[in-house]
Formats: C-alpha cells, structure tokens, sequence
C-alpha cells in the first residue's frame, strides 16, 4: 500500500534513470514540497514507495517531472525551448488505504499516465 511512481522513456525504450522527481501535497493553489528524488537504474524511487500507507492522506498531491533535463543529460538535441519542459501531474487520494501507482510514460514531445496498480 501507499504511493509509487515507475518512469519509462519511450524514446530511448528504458527505464527513466536519472530524472528528478519531486512531490508536493497541494491545497488549492499551495504546494506543499513533501520529497525530492532521483530515479533509480529500474526508473523508480530508490527506496520503494514515495509515501508509504502510514503517511499517505486523503488529499491532493501533485508530482513534477524533470523531463527537459533528462532528456538534455541523455544527449537529446532539443530546440530552445523545447516542448516539454516539467511535466506536472495532479492527481487525488481518495482512499489511503489502497496502493496508488502513478507511471509516467515519456518521451521529449508527448507523455501519458494513468492510475497503476
């Protein structure tokens, strides 16, 4: 139970190590920074789960994705400025008792999520 998130570039067809992550709580129009991460060799938290069940609310969270700067790390040539810079994703908890996974799928012009398992 709790939060995780896993990071895929669909360009390069690996696991996203490397990108900065951060994850905020958010109230309105406040933000809250809760963590920052690196993403590890798999494209994930390095300790597992970003909150685990204890810690997890009911709420909004919001979590932000260093998508330019990866893909410029990586030796992606990208027009200034490019078309994705920080991705944004804000999303509920409605229930922290169950598992919420929240993958990002990425490349430098496009991007899909959806609430994992």
């Amino acid at each position: 139970m709790g939060l995780s998130t896993h990071v895929l570039d669909t360009m390069h067809g690996t696991p996203a190590m490397g990108m900065q992550v951060a994850l905020y709580a958010t109230l309105g129009e406040t933000a809250t920074l809760v963590k920052q991460f690196v993403l590890d060799q798999d494209g994930r938290h390095p300790d597992g789960l970003l909150l685990d069940n204890s810690r997890l609310q009911r709420g909004t969270y919001r979590l932000v994705f260093d998508v330019s700067a990866y893909f410029k790390a990586r030796g992606v040539a990208l027009p200034e400025p490019n078309f994705l810079g920080k991705v944004s994703i804000d999303f509920g908890i409605a229930q922290p008792d169950q598992h919420y996974h929240v993958p990002l799928l990425v490349s430098p012009w496009s991007y899909s999520t959806y609430r994992g398992s």
